[in-house]
C-alpha cells in the first residue's frame, strides 16, 4: 500500500503508505469545527494502514491485529472502552463518532481493504480493482462530504469518482514502487489486451505495449476524475477550494506520466513549484 498528495499538492496528508495521500487533513482550508473531525478519521486510517503494510509481522499477525482494530472501532461506536492498544487514535475519534454521527459502516469498509491488502496481490480486473478502490478510497470522500451533510446521491457518485481516480491515479504513479513489493495493481485483463505479461511487470521492463497498457489505465483515470469533478461546485467555501486542488493535483500527476511517455515501471514522477502554479491557475478556472 502507498495515498504527499500527488506530491506538491498544498496542505495534503502525508502518506500513511497508499490510502488518503491526495485527501485534505485538518488543513487550514478545512473549517476549524471540522478539524478535529477529519484529523481523526485520518488517524484512525493511517493506523489501519500501518498495521497492514508497515514493520515485519506475519500476514496472519497482521490480520489478527486488524480484526482487534475492528473491535475497538465498533466499542468506540457504542461509547465504550476498548483494548487500549491504540488510545491516540480512538481517544480522538469515539467522541468525533458521537458529535458528528459518522457513519461507522465507512470506517469498517476502509478495514476490509487493509485487510485484502494483507492476502492479495494481484486483480484480475478493472470491476475488482474498483471494488478495491470503493472500500479503500471511496470511504475517505463520503466521510468528508459527511462532514459538510452533503449526501444526494449525485453528489455521493461524483465523491467516488473522484475519489477512485486519485487511489488510481496513485498506483499508475507508483508502479516502480510497487512492483518490487510484489503488488500489481494493473488488472490483468487489461494486461491481455496489450500483449504485456507478468514477467514483463515484473522486470519494469519499458517497452511499446507496456507504455500502452500504462496510458490506458491512465486515459481511465481521467475520464474517471473529470466525471467527478462537478462536485468541487457544491462544496462549499474553503473546502470547495481545496477539492478542486485535489483534483487538479490528481490530473496533474496524469500529465507528468504522459510527459515520460507512460514509463512508470522506471520512474516515479512527482510535481513541482510550477506544477503547483499549474494547479491553483486550472483551479481558478474550474
Amino acid at each position: 500500500m502507498n495515498p504527499g498528495p500527488p506530491p506538491g499538492t498544498p496542505q495534503a496528508p502525508q502518506p500513511p503508505s497508499r490510502h488518503y495521500e491526495n485527501f485534505p487533513v485538518a488543513s487550514l482550508l478545512c473549517p476549524p469545527r471540522l478539524r478535529p473531525a477529519v484529523a481523526a478519521i485520518y488517524g484512525f486510517a493511517r493506523t489501519a494502514d500501518d498495521i497492514a503494510d508497515e514493520g515485519d509481522a506475519p500476514p496472519a499477525q497482521r490480520l489478527q491485529d486488524l480484526a482487534e482494530y475492528r473491535a475497538d472501532l465498533q466499542v468506540a461506536a457504542e461509547g465504550r472502552s476498548g483494548s487500549a492498544r491504540w488510545p491516540e487514535v480512538f481517544g480522538a475519534l469515539q467522541p468525533m463518532l458521537a458529535q458528528f454521527h459518522l457513519p461507522v459502516a465507512l470506517l469498517a469498509d476502509l478495514l476490509s481493504a487493509f485487510e485484502q491488502d494483507v492476502v492479495k496481490q494481484r486483480y484480475a480486473s478493472e470491476a475488482e480493482l474498483l471494488d478495491y478502490c470503493r472500500r479503500s478510497a471511496n470511504p475517505v470522500g463520503r466521510l468528508l462530504l459527511h462532514l459538510y451533510a452533503i449526501n444526494d446521491a449525485e453528489s455521493l457518485a461524483q465523491s467516488d469518482n473522484i475519489c477512485s481516480a486519485l487511489q488510481l491515479i496513485n498506483f499508475w504513479q507508483d508502479l516502480s514502487v510497487d512492483i518490487p513489493r510484489g503488488r500489481i495493481y494493473l488488472p490483468q485483463d487489461v494486461w491481455a489486451e496489450h500483449g504485456v505479461d507478468e514477467a514483463q511487470l515484473l522486470g519494469l521492463d519499458v517497452n511499446p505495449n507496456t507504455a500502452k497498457l500504462t496510458a490506458a489505465c491512465a486515459d481511465s483515470a481521467r475520464a474517471r476524475m473529470r466525471k467527478g469533478s462537478p462536485l468541487v461546485k457544491k462544496v462549499p467555501g474553503r473546502a470547495g477550494w481545496e477539492l478542486r486542488l485535489v483534483v487538479q493535483g490528481g490530473l496533474r500527476i496524469l500529465d507528468k506520466i504522459a510527459a515520460i511517455n507512460f514509463a512508470t515501471l522506471r520512474q516515479r514522477p512527482t510535481l513541482n513549484a510550477w506544477d503547483v502554479a499549474v494547479m491553483v491557475w486550472r483551479a481558478l478556472r474550474m
